[in-house]
């Protein structure tokens, strides 16, 4: 119920309203939205059936909540949904620090306004939007931030003891009364600061510079965690951890479908990179296949996770890889190719934690093993894999590809060819438009599968590949070596 032309406190005592607890204002919009089918928590992918059920248990249980997952699990773009079942509007006592409740005030201000005016007593409103506060838990965080401190100022000037409320500042979570209060990186939280939120979590006592008061605050909290951080940087003291009620683990994607639409929600992209740029979907494949062997691979750690941050920064890095690479050739459309990848690599080493091995390995070679690990994968989930005909019953389906390499010949694909000399490149190797055809590939897609066919072949070692700053060269790894041999005069 809301209607900002009330502004007394006789005016909305007589519209009959009714006021309710936080957590059952969510519960209320909670049972609502169920009943009628909407979706709750709209945006959020991958987590029907795991995250979102316990999300919904813990609403209606009205439970304060701890969010507990690795780097990049959407953790607190759940708790800023949380507005989204709150009441469009919500009356409070004008002037008050805290947002006092009209019909139910708590601080000083707020009762002895009401006392003093009664019905008359001024009425403004609170929209769902601004009923939302956040805070980073850094380890500078202080008790005076949270909770509050007594003002010398006020004391001076109103010429009132310290004990009193009115001479108290109060921090963010007095302020956050009737709100949702949400403490990212919790564990980040200095132990003494965490003991702070003991009682406030249930008996509502504040105490600031040995004061005690009884402020019984009304905040639906939530807490947001990585599990490392336990280890890493601090711990949820066990006394807090066990004052809330629901802790709800969150998880990657378990799925490239999954994966992939999470990307595409996401990826902020220009009209013209869209119009103008086309990304086919074996690319996404591609794209989401290296976040999934990141968070697999020896030389990444796993405790830290990997993003989805990755996948999306990749996907607009690739986007524009090809988008810089269109604008120097002066063509006015284009086809992501996988060469566009070389673009994608600072996606990569930016948002991976590497373990030992993989420092010794370097940022920029881990990168391309995760990408030739997913080249591969996706080579064989479209292509025969060329050890598995037998020589003496199939033909070779790579047979001519083989021996155009194997004659001498090689093929250059520099980063920055325009379409029409990405086209002639590869068509010029001899078979993999047969190759090509099998799939029934009829449009401007069939060049990106060219390019697989070939790098799926160099996974395999059939062919060689070697990496340049502006190009990549295929070529036959035996014509190689006898090409060097000759040069020594060997050959």
């Amino acid at each position: 119920m809301s209607d900002t032309k009330i502004t007394t406190l006789g005016a909305l005592l007589k519209s009959g309203y009714q006021s309710k607890t936080i957590k059952e204002e969510l519960r209320a919009n909670l049972i609502q939205k169920l009943q009628n089918k909407e979706e709750v928590f709209p945006g959020i992918i991958g987590f029907d059936d795991t995250v979102i059920p316990d999300l919904q248990r813990a609403i209606l249980s009205r439970h304060n909540m701890l969010l507990l997952g690795l780097r990049g699990q959407a953790k607190t773009r759940i708790a800023r949904l949380l507005t989204h079942l709150l009441d469009d509007q919500i009356p409070y006592i004008t002037g008050s620090e805290i947002h006092d409740d009209p019909t139910k005030p708590i601080s000083k201000y707020g009762i002895d306004l009401v006392a003093e005016k009664g019905d008359d007593t001024p009425i403004s409103w609170l929209s769902k939007e601004e009923r939302y506060v956040e805070k980073l838990a850094t380890p500078d965080v202080s008790v005076a931030d949270l909770i509050g401190d007594v003002d010398p100022i006020k004391a001076a000037s109103l010429k009132l003891p310290y004990s009193d409320q009115r001479v108290i500042h109060f921090g963010l979570v007095p302020r956050s009364h009737r709100c949702i209060f949400v403490i990212n990186e919790l564990p980040d939280l200095q132990a003494r600061i965490q003991v702070s939120l003991f009682n406030m979590l249930q008996e509502g006592d504040l105490q600031i510079r040995g004061f005690q008061m009884r402020l019984p605050l009304d905040i639906q909290f939530v807490f947001t965690a990585n599990p490392e951080d336990y280890t890493n940087r601090g711990s949820i003291v066990t006394p807090l951890k066990d004052r809330i009620e629901s802790q709800i683990l969150t998880h990657y994607p378990k799925t490239i479908a999954i994966a992939k639409s999470i990307t595409q929600q996401e990826a902020q992209l220009t009209e013209s990179q869209r119009q103008s740029i086309h990304v086919p979907e074996i690319l996404k494949d591609l794209l989401e296949n290296v976040a999934f062997h990141a968070r697999e691979s020896e030389y990444i750690d796993e405790k830290s996770g990997v993003s989805a941050r990755l996948s999306i920064s990749a996907y607009e890095n690739l986007v524009s890889t090809a988008e810089r690479r269109m604008h120097i050739n002066s063509d006015e459309h284009t086809v992501a190719r996988i060469t566009d990848f070389w673009g994608v690599i600072p996606s990569i080493t930016g948002k991976v934690e590497l373990v030992y091995e993989g420092e010794q390995e370097g940022p920029y070679m881990v990168a391309i093993k995760l990408l030739n690990k997913a080249l591969k994968d996706l080579f064989q989930d479209h292509f025969v894999n060329p050890g598995q005909y037998d020589d003496s019953k199939d033909k070779d389906p790579y047979g001519v590809v083989k021996m155009w390499f194997s004659a001498g010949n090689k093929l250059d694909l520099l980063n920055d060819f325009s379409n029409k000399e990405y086209d002639q490149a590869l068509a010029d190797v001899a078979g993999l438009d047969e190759l090509v055809d099998i799939l029934q590939i009829e449009n401007e897609e069939r060049n990106v599968y060219k390019e697989l066919v070939l790098n799926g072949l160099c996974t395999l070692e059939v062919i060689s590949k070697d990496i340049m700053e502006t190009s990549q060269s295929f070529s036959d790894p035996f014509s190689d070596m006898m090409g060097d041999l000759g040069d020594l005069g060997l050959a």
